[in-house]
């Protein structure tokens, strides 16, 4: 039996451990000698096992029979590139019939940093979102339960428009876009509406995601005087306690923007997703924006034109993924069920070794429908039948 039954489960955050030449494979000839290797130092004991991996392209088939043998024990058993599923596209198959979920976006884990962000010209970040994107509809065309994410940096918009429409004719089901001002550029700038409006009439919702910007804080904050911690994967660049204390700020930021600038009120049928960047601070962000509009509206044409509060809009339009340690039914309980998604972060360590236990013991006493809402119905609202 699978780890998950009993009701419809919609996973909105899954990974691919990408292999070294990932992104080198799926581009353009004469872009290939021009990107960086890809660097797994940040993942610390995720990235155990990476060379072994890109040796051989699969597991090898005694440890498949031994995670075959775990059923629906899979999600508490091996992680990162050890996991089944994590790089081999039909391994992954049988992952999924072992957790249950009947569909998983997935996200890639290492390369979308040279899309958003880095040394790379603008051309070559283009390219290297055009081969983050084959790859990544490459490795979920093999099952449909798999709905590919595709890169979307908006710092040109030019060519970011170009890129979307090859990320629609590829299939996949989300754009992921940095949550950052995108080319000195508020996201409800004029040049994004074609984006938007793109994004809308082929009801592909965007996401925003961690590691679209930056993780850590700046390095100041970090001097105490004494030895600065690893991060608790064992590496140096992932997330520390205090870097946990504003990382949804630039998430925040970004969405905070959008919906003030208007951008979800002219696009109604466009729809998006904040994914593992937590979900505590959603319900004090909507009641800042509701105040925020209406005391404004005086002084701001944009804000006098809302025809719905940002709290409105927000249920309407957006999602959030809690982490599996934050309290999903008090959460509902201080805003609504409308806005929260079930995710496992498979096959990466931060998802736990058993999300829907830790998920159904802060649902608690609510009823069937928040439950429906969580696992299955909000997805569908945001992501599409």
């Amino acid at each position: 039996m699978p780890y998950a039954q009993g009701r419809t489960y919609f996973d909105a955050d899954s990974h691919i451990m990408e292999l070294p030449d990932f992104l080198r494979d799926f581009a353009d000839p004469a872009l290939r000698e021009r990107l960086p290797d890809l660097s797994f130092a940040s993942g610390g004991r995720s990235a155990k096992g990476v060379q072994e991996a890109a040796a051989r392209g699969a597991q090898p088939p005694e440890r498949v029979d031994e995670m075959v043998a775990l059923g629906d024990g899979l999600i508490a058993g091996p992680k990162g590139y050890a996991a089944l599923g994590a790089f081999n596209r039909e391994e992954r198959t049988q992952a999924l019939d072992q957790l249950g979920f009947q569909k998983q976006l997935v996200f890639s884990t290492f390369s979308a940093g040279f899309c958003f962000y880095g040394a790379l010209s603008p051309e070559d970040r283009y390219g290297a979102a055009r081969a983050h994107n084959r790859a990544m509809a490459h490795f979920c065309a093999a099952d449909a339960r798999l709905l590919g994410v595709g890169a979307l940096p908006l710092d040109d918009p030019a060519r970011a428009a170009s890129e979307l429409d090859a990320l629609l004719e590829m299939g996949l089901a989300a754009a992921w876009i940095p949550h950052g001002a995108n080319g000195g550029r508020s996201p409800g700038h004029d040049d994004f509406d074609a984006i938007w409006a793109r994004l809308a009439e082929a009801r592909v919702p965007f996401v925003l995601h961690v590691g679209g910007q930056p993780l850590q804080l700046h390095p100041d904050w970090m001097n105490t005087g004494r030895p600065i911690p690893t991060d608790w994967l064992g590496g140096g660049e992932n997330v520390r306690s205090k870097d946990m204390t504003s990382l949804h700020h630039p998430v925040e930021t970004f969405l905070g923007a959008m919906i003030l600038d208007g951008v979800l009120e002219r696009f109604p049928e466009l729809r998006g997703g904040a994914i593992e960047l937590g979900a505590g601070w959603v319900p004090s962000m909507t009641k800042r924006l509701d105040w925020s509009a209406e005391i404004w509206r005086k002084s701001e044409p944009e804000l006098a034109r809302l025809t719905r509060r940002p709290s409105e809009q927000i249920a309407e339009q957006l999602a959030f993924t809690p982490y599996p340690y934050e309290d999903v039914g008090d959460l509902i309980d201080q805003s609504s069920a409308d806005l929260f998604l079930f995710s496992s972060d498979y096959p990466h360590f931060e998802g736990g070794r058993n999300p829907l236990g830790r998920f159904e013991q802060t649902l608690g006493a609510r009823g069937e429908d928040a439950r429906n809402r969580f696992y299955a119905e909000n997805f569908t609202r945001v992501f599409g039948d």
